[in-house]
């Protein structure tokens, strides 16, 4: 069995429910709650697996709690002036 994402046209959805019922021993529907809560969680959950492996390889740093708290500050002290 394939899991796929599908949208559909309002204008479309009641004959697509009547293919779906139609054909309903072959093909299951279920909302997917990550998508209800999130329209984007599978590009951000791709996007955060990307940052932590760039983090890992050593492409991107990660930086400690003092270290951003001094970044942030300095950030700060430089729109200042």
């Amino acid at each position: 069995m394939q899991t796929l994402s599908v949208q559909i046209q309002d204008s479309y959805m009641q004959q697509f429910m009547n293919f779906v019922n139609n054909s309903h021993s072959k093909i299951t529907i279920s909302k997917d709650k990550n998508l209800e809560v999130d329209p984007y969680f599978y590009e951000r959950q791709k996007e955060l697996h990307q940052i932590r492996a760039d983090v890992k390889n050593g492409k991107m740093e990660m930086l400690s709690e003092e270290q951003y708290e001094k970044e942030i500050e300095e950030f700060f002290s430089e729109l200042e002036k």
